[in-house]
């Protein structure tokens, strides 16, 4: 960045930069040359001519003004990270905690910031909790905490009280796209389990409750995510408020799964209730040797297993879907075809030899 001559017009610091979301976003953002790049994540990442990465502990605060407390030229956050933890309290005070000391450090230093985007998810509406009211819409009511996403946008609305900058929050139901070691990737889920169902001689069997075999629901594609996170970061009508993010169709896992399992040329069976985070525990092995046999990218097994979100996913035996049409109101009509989005990322995912 320093190499450059001229003082870029806006600088994005992606903060949670190793996730689907925050790489699908970072893309987008050097197809815009408009932008410079900072992208923030514990592991960090190789700096090119258009993003630097830096490496902190957000849940360090002094950590995290060593790493970020000179990034003056900041002028839109964007914030993509999560920590995962095994209950809907436990969840509240580290993702709470990163964005607030991240707000700390860049808010009194940036005297340029405009905007912070918040990423957030139909937890909202609690789509995690049961059956909930669709379409679900930004109007809604909250719900009966703990809810951390909740908390993070309440913190930014008092925060940002008599400041020249705005938020928005960004509301996607499951996203698809591509990334290793996050903990909730269904694509990827899909993908693994597919192939260890071929190399086992094996048809795909859907491994969910049978209800959500037949509910509808939608996804939410990372790339059209990326660009809609823009669109309500840079357009002033967007300016405090919330929006659903859709790929703009539904489906049903009765539909989905046979198309799925056509990719990969497999057959399917009857849906078969089962946990994958049991089932699918003792394949360590079976994966290594998938590894080997196929010259595939060595990734763990671990790195490769979402398969506690795949169960929250498939457990979902009722409707999970929300309005999207405000942010089409407000001028965004990027859409995607959801069996396209899962047939795109599984080409992804063989071409860069995560699966056979």
């Amino acid at each position: 960045m320093n190499s450059k001559e001229h003082t870029p017009q806006k600088t994005a610091l992606v903060v949670g930069a190793g996730g689907v979301i925050g790489r699908n976003l970072i893309e987008h953002l050097i197809t815009l040359p408009e932008w410079d790049i900072i992208g923030v994540s514990r592991r960090g990442g190789e700096n090119t001519t258009r993003i630097r990465y830096i490496s902190a502990d957000l849940l360090d605060p002094l950590d995290v003004r060593q790493k970020l407390g000179s990034l003056s030229e900041v002028t839109h956050i964007f914030y993509a990270a999560y920590q995962d933890k095994p209950t809907w309290a436990e969840l509240v005070p580290p993702n709470l905690a990163m964005l607030v000391n991240v707000v700390d450090v860049i808010e009194p230093v940036a005297h340029a910031l405009q905007h912070i985007s918040l990423m957030q998810g139909y937890k909202v509406y609690g789509a995690h909790l049961g059956p909930f009211k669709t379409p679900a819409r930004e109007t809604d009511p909250n719900h009966m905490p703990p809810e951390f996403n909740i908390d993070q946008q309440n913190f930014l609305e008092k925060r940002q009280q008599g400041k020249r900058w705005t938020w928005s929050a960004l509301r996607p139901s499951v996203v698809g796209g591509f990334a290793l070691g996050n903990p909730m990737n269904l694509a990827l889920v899909i993908a693994i389990y597919a192939s260890m169902s071929k190399e086992l001689g094996l048809p795909l069997r859907f491994p969910g409750k049978p209800g959500a075999y037949h509910s509808l629901l939608e996804m939410t594609d990372a790339g059209l995510l990326a660009k809609a996170t823009i669109w309500a970061a840079t357009d002033t009508r967007c300016a405090n408020q919330a929006f659903n993010i859709t790929n703009g169709d539904l489906f049903r896992w009765s539909e989905m799964w046979p198309k799925i399992a056509a990719y990969f040329n497999l057959e399917t069976a009857p849906p078969l209730q089962m946990s994958l985070s049991v089932v699918m525990e003792d394949k360590e092995t079976l994966w290594n040797n998938m590894v080997e046999k196929y010259g595939l990218e060595k990734n763990s097994y671990q790195s490769v297993s979402s398969w506690a979100f795949g169960d929250f996913v498939f457990s979902w035996d009722y409707d999970f879907f929300a309005d999207g049409t405000k942010a089409r109101r407000l001028g965004f009509h990027e859409f995607v075809e959801t069996e396209s989005m899962f047939m795109n990322i599984f080409d992804g995912l063989r071409k860069a030899k995560v699966i056979p």
